[in-house]
């Protein structure tokens, strides 16, 4: 309020310019309509009046000179301006929309005054409906839950609703709940009556996840791997993780959208799936093969026979090792540059004294190699080192 002083033969009289809102604050539905109404006063004749939101500065010619609401193309078809009476201006707003949410204030100026007070004017929030799902009891093949539909704001006064299944209205039920059976694929929403058009988002079970790798690449040991599970929902899925090993009660890997391998290993190779579920039921997804590679472990050599090598006998030498991809296998004499053999089975079959000496199996894939070595020896064989020969 601003007061005014004038004098009149002599006497002060105190009279002030003014605007009162009715309203500090309105909470309002998507879709609905609104009526923002303020008082206004001068001592002097008002030359012109109009409403304004400071949000909307960013459309003016002039950041510091306000324009008149019912000329933005935001509001264009949607503004009226009412005088019922003399000093008395009501802003209706129809079909109003979430950017609608803003103060709105009111100007007017006179001859050498204009009205346009930093003080608040009336703030407009614009809440869209939500349905909100309380399970009660999960069916084999369907879901009991209830269903509320409501906003942040707090109606005054009943209001009547109207709800909707698979885009069918929901017969005998005007009112802001209602108990059901959801079965799968089942989509339901609600809206104000009268307002069907701004319905809420509808709310669903989950869709069948999708499950994804990353990196999509080879996956290699001791590298970083995640799993992701997705579901289209709403309310919006809560995810599980597990790995699939025949184990009826199955004990959960992650109760995230993402499986994370920080440090992967070989034994982590195997087939995984995920369940998304909300309060209107549950879906699995199909199974993710995780294969990891790595480079061959320690090779392993047996001797057969295992007793001792027997001069003109057959001996076979079998190396095995864990790798992924499957290993290839190459054998060596020492101090000889030529593999003897390729294959995890060398066979020698006439074996002599200079067959004696160390073998070496080598293991080799794409992501490396590695290698073991055993001694061969005929029985009763005796190996005298070269320092210990004496002459008498």
């Amino acid at each position: 309020m601003i007061q005014t002083l004038f004098y009149v033969s002599g006497v002060e009289y105190q009279t002030c310019n003014r605007v009162i809102y009715t309203d500090r604050s309105i909470c309002a539905f998507k879709g609905s309509s609104v009526d923002i109404s303020c008082t206004y006063s001068s001592y002097q004749t008002i030359r012109s009046k109009f409403w304004f939101s400071p949000e909307r500065s960013h459309q003016w010619q002039s950041p510091s000179q306000p324009e008149d609401l019912s000329e933005d193309s935001q509001f264009a078809g949607r503004v009226q301006v009412l005088e019922s009476e003399r000093g008395r201006s009501t802003l209706r707003i129809t079909d109003l929309t979430e950017s609608d949410s803003a103060q709105y204030h009111f100007r007017f100026t006179t001859g050498s005054f204009e009205w346009r007070s930093s003080l608040p004017g009336t703030t407009l929030t614009v809440t869209a409906l939500q349905v909100q799902v309380t399970r009660i009891t999960v069916h084999q093949s369907d879901t009991e839950a209830e269903l509320k539909c409501h906003s942040s704001c707090s109606p005054a006064g009943r209001l009547s609703y109207v709800w909707f299944k698979n885009g069918q209205k929901v017969t005998g039920v005007e009112t802001s709940s209602f108990k059901g059976r959801v079965y799968p694929g089942d989509i339901i929403s609600c809206a104000l009556k009268g307002h069907e058009n701004y319905g809420s988002p509808p709310v669903y079970a989950p869709k069948l996840p999708s499950v994804s790798v990353s990196p999509s690449a080879e996956i290699v040991e001791g590298s970083s791997v995640t799993l992701t599970c997705s579901s289209d929902a709403n309310p919006a899925a809560k995810y599980t993780w597990y790995m699939k090993n025949g184990d009826p009660d199955l004990q959960p890997l992650s109760k995230e959208p993402q499986l994370v391998f920080s440090f992967i290993q070989s034994s982590d190779s195997g087939e995984y799936y995920c369940t998304a579920e909300n309060e209107l039921g549950r879906r699995t997804s199909d199974y993710i093969s995780i294969d990891v590679t790595y480079a061959p472990k320690l090779p392993s050599v047996s001797v057969s026979p295992s007793a001792e090598i027997v001069e003109g006998s057959s001996v076979t030498l079998t190396c095995s090792s864990d790798a992924n991809p499957a290993a290839n296998y190459t054998w060596y004499k020492e101090n000889e540059d030529s593999p003897k053999a390729s294959g995890q089975i060398f066979t020698i079959t006439d074996f002599r004294a200079e067959h004696s000496g160390n073998y070496s199996c080598e293991a080799q894939n794409r992501r490396g190699r590695n290698e073991t070595t055993v001694h061969l020896t005929v029985a009763g064989e005796l190996l005298i080192p070269q320092d210990d020969i004496f002459l008498f």
